[in-house]
């Protein structure tokens, strides 16, 4: 019998408890790394994937809703990114609007958390304030900056296709390189924030064709500058819908609107039928179950719309004898009035209905105002018009569009729903009425 060195069969046994330790773990295709409890039962390991995190803007010039909607196409966005990746999608501050015209509000860097639940957002894609993400990834950087521009030639032949192309800038950049090498700009009133890298992508197309481009790229962080150049990829669908419904408002401003309800307008949500779920994925009202309450709400933009919408926009007068009409179909007694008008002019709209009508309209205290904000006092306006028997907005005015949306969801019939004001010298026909944009679960 061959014998053997003491020295020689140790290395000989440790080379076979080695090779036995890597044929045990070695990765099956089919199981997953996992280890053995006391119970016999098996926990799956997996890697963690690496976050991404997707920023994006708007135009400085576009209001407050539109900003919504475009909200809406970027989340969708996300949520096509998230079938192969783990992307975050981070809020873009509120800072001043357009008709954010109390001047003496400090209405900058506004989280969303002020207006929007933000647990309910998450819902539909993982989402998360700017601050949230500095303080994640430990600076106010980010890795690549993608400003979006159309194409400067239009489209080609008169022929309109989807279509994304690396090109020089068409106008001169707002974001700048600096000594040091990065790219600074407004970044929302953030003076330390910057990007590393920027270029400019003509786009022409649905917010979906972003998604291979940002998956090709490598960065951390993205950000989609002029997020507005891109259409929602299926408008009034289904996941137009979901990102909708997931939008609801923050509790205290939902509670201030029904508090402003109950006393002046005889409505609560018991008797109006316009209960909501805990959860938006558990509400799917029925169209027309919800009753609303017992006042018609008006949306009457003013300002700006008289000029540039002038054959849309009707006089007082004429806003009067539209809404006497509907108030006396609907055997109605109070209105509620959301507008940007001047108080002279909601005083002589009242002078129209000489006492045989309340007139309302939401004067925020102090403390409110200056917490809430103009957007606050907005949301405010909307949600009480959203609860009325009966709702008529302003032609082609997003503001009256998101109101139409949470009736919508609400359950209401979109024969009190959507409907809008006529201009003084409209016919039947030229007057022509929103668009229903049924829900879809």
């Amino acid at each position: 019998m061959a014998s053997f060195e003491p020295r020689v069969f140790g290395q000989l046994l440790s080379f076979v408890f080695m090779l036995a330790i890597v044929l045990a773990t070695a990765h099956n295709p089919d199981q997953d790394l996992a280890f053995q409890a006391g119970s016999q039962q098996t926990l799956k390991v997996g890697v963690a994937k690496p976050k991404r995190f997707l920023l994006y803007d708007v135009n400085p010039g576009e209001g407050f809703n539109l900003r919504r909607d475009v909200y809406m196409r970027i989340s969708n966005l996300v949520k096509r990114l998230r079938e192969k990746e783990e992307w975050i999608l981070v809020l873009p501050p509120w800072g001043r609007i357009y008709h954010w015209q109390s001047y003496h509000l400090d209405q900058m860097k506004i989280p969303w958390s002020l207006f929007f639940d933000l647990e309910s957002m998450s819902k539909h894609v993982p989402v998360i304030e700017f601050e949230d993400y500095i303080k994640e990834t430990g600076e106010p950087a980010i890795d690549e900056l993608y400003y979006l521009q159309r194409y400067e030639e239009g489209w080609k032949d008169g022929k309109w296709e989807e279509k994304l192309d690396e090109r020089e800038c068409i106008n001169p950049p707002v974001y700048r390189k600096d000594s040091s090498g990065v790219y600074k700009g407004f970044f929302w009133g953030y003076k330390d924030a910057y990007a590393r890298n920027f270029k400019c992508i003509s786009v022409q197309g649905f917010a979906g064709i972003l998604a291979p481009f940002l998956l090709n790229t490598t960065a951390r962080s993205v950000f989609i500058e002029r997020g507005e150049v891109v259409r929602h990829d299926t408008f009034g669908g289904q996941d137009y819908w979901t990102a909708r419904r997931s939008m609801r408002f923050s509790e205290p401003l939902r509670d201030i609107a029904d508090a402003f309800r109950k006393q002046y307008l005889d409505s609560d949500d018991e008797r109006d039928k316009t209960v909501l779920t805990d959860d938006w994925r558990d509400m799917k009202a029925t169209e027309g179950s919800a009753k609303g309450g017992p006042y018609m709400a008006v949306h009457l933009r003013r300002k700006d719309f008289v000029s540039s919408h002038r054959k849309d926009v009707p006089s007082l007068k004429e806003a009067a004898k539209q809404i006497k009409k509907v108030l006396k179909a609907e055997k109605l007694d109070k209105l509620f009035v959301a507008t940007d008008a001047p108080k002279e002019e909601l005083d002589e709209l009242k002078k129209h209905f000489k006492g045989k009508t309340e007139v309302f309209r939401y004067m925020p205290p102090t403390e409110i105002h200056e917490k809430y904000k103009d957007g606050g006092v907005a949301i405010i306006d909307q949600w009480i018009c959203a609860h009325a028997r009966f709702f008529m907005g302003t032609s082609v005015s997003t503001f009256s569009f998101r109101i139409q949306d949470e009736r919508e969801i609400l359950g209401f019939d979109p024969k009190t729903t959507y409907n809008r004001f006529c201009g003084d010298k409209q016919s039947k026909e030229e007057c022509e009425q929103p668009t229903h944009w049924k829900i879809q679960y």
